[in-house]
């Protein structure tokens, strides 16, 4: 049947897809996390430059001020890439079970297919 086939390749493409965005939500989670830890490198040899580590001191590094705040705003937004993270990987689980029941029912058309071959093949032989 080539319907279910159809279906089948389509249930596939279905779960490639959810595979790439996951691997794409990974590699941005490490993105910023490497992003973050480069920041908090340049924050600690601002202070160390300026002497002064009190943010609230009023001669606290302009930089690393700013470089603080970036950095905070990258692990926000990391934390929201690991719920999305979350949410792809229940999707993918999903599809993959669709795949597998799409598959299964080929597999039992194409056997289904077999036995009236066989039966007919013998109705006239």
């Amino acid at each position: 049947m080539k319907t279910r086939d159809n279906h089948v390749r389509l249930k596939q493409f279905q779960v490639n897809e959810k595979r790439r965005q996951l691997l794409q939500l990974d590699m941005m989670i490490a993105e910023f996390d490497r992003m973050a830890n480069e920041l908090d490198l340049q924050i600690a040899a601002e202070e160390k430059k300026a002497g002064i580590t009190d943010i609230s001191h009023f001669a606290y590094p302009t930089f690393a001020k700013a470089a603080r705040l970036r950095r905070d705003n990258l692990k926000n937004s990391q934390g929201d890439l690991l719920q999305q993270r979350a949410a792809a990987e229940s999707i993918l689980a999903e599809a993959e079970a669709e795949l597998s029941k799409a598959e299964a029912l080929e597999t039992r058309d194409a056997r289904n297919r077999e036995s009236e071959t066989t039966l007919r093949s013998a109705m006239i032989g």
